[in-house]
């Protein structure tokens, strides 16, 4: 993937900068590293397993606040895991979701493989065949441009699959405990939290 020259802790920093009342649902390994090393936050709800679901969760998510903007960080190898999510996500059209996919074209949980998208599929692509807005971002601009856009209003949910360099970067561990989790993000939403 030649255009595939973004630093991928950098890139997450820019988007979540000034996030205000901004969910984040992060997809298992790196990405939720990512989001971790960029500030924990009690509106993040990092996912440890359940691969291919942070789409899907980010949708339950945004469907069930529908005043809040919902963000997924995922990866593309947890994207192709779960690419009919793509589908189900434009049918139901939420207004307030935004799915980035920080694609390095490779599957960096599990050893490095080359992913599908570094053999040549475009996620930017099916999410569009699937009927997302859907872009791919290949620099810092495009970074900040999704940043100023994370809280409009759509018609519809938004994809950016966002180019980075297939790199393993150090861990930054957020809590692995699932309770404790849902619970934070409930306490954050003012919901009771069991």
């Amino acid at each position: 993937m030649a255009d595939a020259t973004l630093d991928r802790r950098p890139a997450v920093a820019a988007l979540l900068k000034d996030r205000g009342d901004l969910l984040v649902v992060t997809g298992l390994g790196s990405p939720s590293y990512d989001v971790h090393a960029a500030g924990d936050h009690p509106g993040n709800c990092y996912l440890w397993g359940a691969m291919g679901g942070a789409a899907l969760v980010g949708l339950g998510l945004a469907q069930a606040q529908p005043s809040r903007t919902v963000l997924v960080i995922t990866g593309d190898g947890e994207q192709l895991m779960g690419i009919g999510g793509l589908a189900t996500i434009a049918i139901a059209k939420p207004k307030n979701l935004v799915l980035c996919v920080l694609d390095n074209g490779h599957f960096g949980e599990t050893g490095m493989q080359r992913s599908h998208t570094g053999l040549g599929l475009d996620l930017a692509a099916v999410g569009r065949a699937c009927g997302l807005a859907a872009e791919t971002v290949t620099d810092m601009a495009g970074i900040e441009g999704i940043r100023s856009r994370l809280h409009e209003r759509r018609d519809g949910p938004a994809l950016f699959v966002v180019r980075v360099r297939a790199e393993n970067v150090s861990r930054s561990l957020p809590a692995r405990d699932a309770v404790y989790l849902k619970n934070r993000v409930r306490g954050s939403l003012g919901l009771p939290v069991s």
